[in-house]
């Protein structure tokens, strides 16, 4: 009888014990997310989908009056392909893209039909005299401090967003010939636009 009494208490021993292995087995399944989750590529995923085409460092807009100005900055690229910029707006002003050219001994402004390429891993910078994105026709004055939010389309149909701080500039004096984007009169010449450095 003793025996038989060892015997069942060392079953009912192995039995706990094989239980309370069994459980801890299954609670540090479950209370340990590492253990039974890979990492989550959900977060990367998300960002790159929704990451700017560009970085913009330093985006500004010259304050005008009335007529016209132009927004500029530095257009970073990080990316390892090439990137085209073929059309932007904003909710003042309808807008184009610009560049500067000599024509007859002067620089003139002019639209910039191909779009502004970005090249891979490199910087465009968009500045007076230079490539720039022309404010057209303002609806409303732009003064010292206004923010503009500017959007741009890519050829590849992406759009980005960018804020953009109006500031008083004299280091340029622009000068536009009347109805800009139109032929002259019995000609097919679009008429230039200078812009020439203060003295």
């Amino acid at each position: 009888m003793p025996s038989s009494t060892t015997s069942g208490r060392r079953a009912a021993v192995v039995l706990l014990a094989a239980g309370l292995l069994t459980a801890g087995i299954t609670g540090c399944g479950s209370s340990d997310p590492s253990s039974t989750t890979a990492p989550s590529a959900t977060p990367s995923a998300t960002a790159s989908a929704t990451a700017d085409v560009l970085g913009i460092r330093d985006p500004w807009v010259k304050a005008a009056d009335k007529g016209m100005t132009a927004a500029f900055g530095t257009l970073v690229n990080a990316g390892d392909t090439d990137v085209t910029i073929t059309a932007a707006s904003t909710e003042v002003s309808p807008m184009e893209l610009h560049e500067m050219t000599m024509r007859d001994g002067k620089m003139v402004m002019q639209p910039k039909r191909s779009g502004i390429v970005i090249k891979a891993r490199s910087e465009h910078v968009l500045q007076p005299g230079g490539d720039h994105l022309m404010l057209m026709n303002l609806t409303r004055p732009v003064q010292a401090g206004d923010e503009l939010t500017v959007t741009l389309t890519f050829a590849d149909g992406r759009t980005q967003t960018f804020t953009a701080v109006a500031k008083p500039f004299t280091g340029a004096q622009e000068s536009y010939a009347p109805g800009h984007g139109q032929p002259a009169p019995g000609t097919s010449a679009t008429p230039a636009m200078t812009m020439s450095p203060t003295s």
